[in-house]
């Protein structure tokens, strides 16, 4: 579902200073896999999200969504994207379903179609009892379900989701957890960020470990810590990157 091949994305500041924040990155991510990009700040997550998302293109390298180009045909691939931003906001004085309206009617989708899916949605993630109340009134982790509701509104095949766990309590992060991993029942595909080593060594498929904007590695949890002689992830992690700086 996701095909990107020699991804690169260079940045340049005033005074001529280049940061390339993506360097030569190639990925496969089928459908009903958990692929879990970790990284510290400013590592290259976001920005390589972004474009496998359509949102910004590459300098160099080539992404490909559901087989379509993203470079050639970027609105075509959006129709099957869900994205999650790590900084997405909501318009305060709308409700939930108010949200859901707007942009399904940007999807294309019919009013019968909105609200079916919105009660569906309401209901997994446990979002009925303020689905009419304003989104400034509501909590950091009620609001975080209703951007993943408008994120998965048109049913994606390929979820994108950045840090979406970040800022929250245990239970609500818990929930969207385990949403995620419904998802890949469902036979989609997810590609997410995280801080947390523990979110991604439950529920990843695999995991690429991206730092200075190359992926270090990818694979199961066990297949870096064999290849790394660790017994967990955070060690793999440090192991790689002592390796990287010698």
């Amino acid at each position: 579902m996701i095909e990107a091949d020699h991804l690169s994305k260079t940045f340049y500041l005033p005074a001529g200073k280049r940061i390339d924040a993506v360097r030569n990155v190639s990925l496969r991510i089928g459908p009903g896999e958990i692929y879990g990009l970790l990284g510290p700040n400013g590592a290259g997550k976001t920005t390589l999200l972004r474009m496998l998302g359509t949102i910004l293109s590459p300098s160099s390298g080539t992404c490909r969504v559901a087989g379509i180009p993203a470079e050639k045909d970027p609105r075509n691939a959006r129709r099957h994207i869900g994205f999650l931003s790590g900084n997405t906001r909501l318009y305060g004085r709308l409700t939930p379903w108010e949200i859901l309206r707007y942009f399904g009617s940007l999807y294309g989708m019919s009013k019968e179609a909105i609200l079916s899916r919105g009660e569906e949605l309401a209901g997994v993630l446990d979002m009925a009892e303020f689905m009419d109340r304003r989104c400034e009134l509501l909590s950091t982790g009620q609001r975080q379900k209703v951007s993943i509701a408008r994120v998965l509104l048109h049913d994606p095949q390929v979820l994108i989701l950045d840090e979406p766990t970040l800022g929250l309590d245990i239970l609500t992060s818990q929930h969207i957890l385990e949403f995620i991993e419904h998802a890949r029942t469902r036979g989609r595909t997810v590609i997410f960020s995280t801080h947390y080593m523990t979110e991604a060594e439950l529920l990843c498929t695999r995991i690429g470990l991206i730092h200075q904007g190359k992926i270090l590695a990818e694979g199961t949890l066990s297949s870096l810590q064999r290849q790394t002689g660790t017994s967990n992830l955070k060690d793999a992690f440090f192991y790689l990157i002592s390796c990287e700086r010698q």
